[in-house]
C-alpha cells in the first residue's frame, strides 16, 4: 500500500502500539489526520505518551478491531488473538516495516540511517542540525532524544528515519540518502552468514539516490557510494582531535581540506564517528559547514546512551543500550577513562541466538570489566536456550558475577561499590527499568 491508500481507509489499528517505532509512527499518521488506536502487552511511557498524545491505547490481546487497517510489529507472534481475528476477518494488514517505507515516501527528502551501532544518535544529531536551521522536517527515531523523543514533527521537507536490518526491514526504504554507519555482524537469527548480512545492506544502499558509507569499516566501504566519513579515511575526516575527559573536540577535513571545528556534548570517541556521518548528509542536504556545526553543538544526548540516571550509594549510575559486544567495549572503555574508581558493570545479554553465536566476542568484552555482573537475559522473542543463556556466558568468564533479580542486584552492588566509582549498566532488555527502580531516593 502507498501513503494515498493509507489516508483513504476509515481507520487505522497498531498491534504493538507501544513499541519505540511504532508509538511514533501511530502519531505521525495521528497528525496526518488519521484514526489511530492500538493495543500493547503491557503499560509504558509509549502508552502513556500516547493517550496524552490523544490516541486510544487499550492493554492486552481482547479489544475487537473495527478499523480496515491492522499494523503489526514484528514482535507479534502468529497465535496472537487479534492479529488471528484480523486475517480471518480479511482486514488490511500492513508490518511495521512497510508502512515506515510507505510514510518515508511521502517526504521529498529522506535520509535513512543503517547500521549495527550509531544509527540513534546519527538521527538525533542530523535532526537537531535540521532544526537549528529552521528546515521543515520529521523525524522518527529509535531511541528518545532528550529533547525530541522519538517522534518529532516540524514540516514535510525532510524526513530522518533509523533504517533497522532486523528482518531486512529496511528493504522498504527507498530514500535519497541511505546511510551505512557499519556492517557488523548481529541478528544472527535473520543472517546466517556475513555475506548475506552484507547482500542485504548492498541492496539498501542500492535503493537509495545518494550513499554515505563509514570508510572506516571494511564492508561498509565496499559498498558502491557517492560520500564516505571516518577517522582515518573517506571524504570527511576528523582531524586534530582534543579530548577533556572523553568529550572531543576535532576539526572536520573535506577532502583533506579543514573546514570547521566542532564540540561535541556527548561522551565518548564513538560518537565522532556519530558526528562524521551526520555531517556527510547534511552536506549532501546542501547546509554550510557552519550550520551544521550549529546543530551537532545543540545536541545533549539519547536517553539509554550514556545516560546518567542518578546515583546508587553516592555514586553515578550510568545506563546504556550497548547490547552487542562492540558497543560493550567502546562504552566501557568510556567509562574507565572518566572514572577514578573503578566501573562497577552490569550487562543484561539480549536475546539466546546473540549470546550463542557471538559468545566469543562477549567473552572478550565482558573480560575487561573488574568482575561484571551478568543479569538474567532478556529473551525478547525467543525462548531459553542454555547455549546463549546469561548463565552459560557468566560461566565463561572467571570474575564474572551471575545475578537474577533486581533485589540482589541492589544487595550485590551495596557491598561492592565504593567512593569514585562508576556504575555501567548495559543492555538493550528491562534493566534500564530495574537500574532506574534502585537508585538512591531524593
Amino acid at each position: 500500500m502507498d501513503f494515498a491508500e493509507i489516508s483513504a481507509v476509515s481507520g487505522v489499528y497498531f498491534i504493538g502500539i507501544g513499541g519505540v517505532s511504532m508509538s511514533a509512527l501511530a502519531m505521525c499518521l495521528y497528525d496526518k489526520g488519521l484514526k489511530v488506536r492500538g493495543s500493547d502487552a503491557q503499560e509504558s511511557a509509549f502508552t502513556h505518551k500516547l493517550r496524552g498524545y490523544g490516541i486510544p491505547v487499550s492493554i492486552g490481546e481482547d479489544e475487537p478491531i473495527w478499523e480496515e487497517l491492522v499494523v503489526v510489529t514484528g514482535a507479534i507472534l502468529p497465535e496472537h488473538r487479534q492479529l488471528r481475528k484480523a486475517l480471518g476477518e480479511n482486514k488490511k494488514i500492513l508490518s511495521r516495516a512497510e508502512l515506515l517505507g510507505a510514510v518515508a515516501g511521502e517526504f521529498p527528502h529522506t535520509v535513512s540511517v543503517a547500521g549495527c551501532h550509531g544509527k540513534t544518535t546519527t538521527c538525533c544529531m542530523l535532526a537537531h542540525i535540521l532544526k537549528e536551521n529552521g528546515k521543515p522536517f520529521t523525524c522518527h527515531i529509535g531511541g528518545e532524544d532528550l529533547e525530541l523523543g522519538n517522534y518529532h514533527s516540524e514540516g514535510d521537507g525532510y524526513f530522518v528515519t533509523e533504517a533497522c536490518e532486523f528482518k531486512r526491514s529496511f528493504l522498504e526504504l527507498k530514500s535519497e540518502i541511505g546511510v551505512v554507519l557499519n556492517c557488523d555482524r548481529d541478528h544472527t537469527d535473520c543472517y546466517k552468514t556475513k555475506a548475506e548480512l552484507l547482500a542485504a545492506y548492498r541492496e539498501f544502499a542500492a535503493k537509495s539516490e545518494k550513499a554515505v558509507v563509514n570508510a572506516d569499516d571494511v564492508n561498509a566501504r565496499s559498498i558502491p557510494h557517492v560520500l564516505s566519513f571516518g577517522m582515518h579515511n573517506g571524504d570527511i575526516r576528523a582531524t586534530s582531535l582534543r579530548c577533556d575527559r572523553e568529550i572531543y573536540t576535532f576539526t572536520v577535513e573535506e577532502k583533506g581540506i579543514p573546514v570547521v571545528r566542532i564540540r561535541l556534548n556527548v561522551v565518548g570517541i564513538f560518537n565522532v564517528m556519530n558526528a562524521l556521518a551526520s555531517y556527510a548528509c547534511a552536506r549532501l542536504l546542501g547546509l554550510s559547514a557552519e550550520e551544521i556545526k550549529r546543530g551537532i553543538e545543540n545536541f545533549h544526548g539519547v536517553k539509554r546512551r550514556f545516560e546518567r540516571v542518578g546515583t546508587f550509594c553516592g555514586v553515578p549510575l550510568i545506563c546504556d543500550y550497548a547490547h552487542h559486544p562492540r558497543e560493550i567495549a567502546a562504552t566501557l572503555y568510556t567509562a574507565q577513562r572518566i572514572t577514578e574508581g573503578k566501573v562497577r558493570l552490569v550487562f543484561q545479554p539480549h536475546t539466546y541466538t546473540r549470546t550463542r553465536d557471538l559468545m566469543d566476542e562477549f567473552i572478550g568484552a565482558l573480560s575487561k570489566a573488574d568482575a561484571p555482573v551478568i543479569y538474567s537475559t532478556y529473551a525478547a522473542r525467543e525462548g531459553y536456550d542454555f547455549e546463549g543463556s546469561a548463565v552459560r556466558l557468566t560461566g565463561m568468564i572467571p570474575s564474572a558475577v551471575y545475578i537474577s533479580s533486581p533485589k540482589r542486584l541492589s544487595d550485590y552492588l551495596k557491598r561492592k561499590v565504593q567512593p569514585r566509582d562508576l556504575i555501567l549498566v548495559l543492555g538493550a532488555g528491562n534493566i534500564y527499568e530495574i537500574a532506574r527502580s534502585i537508585v538512591d531516593k531524593k
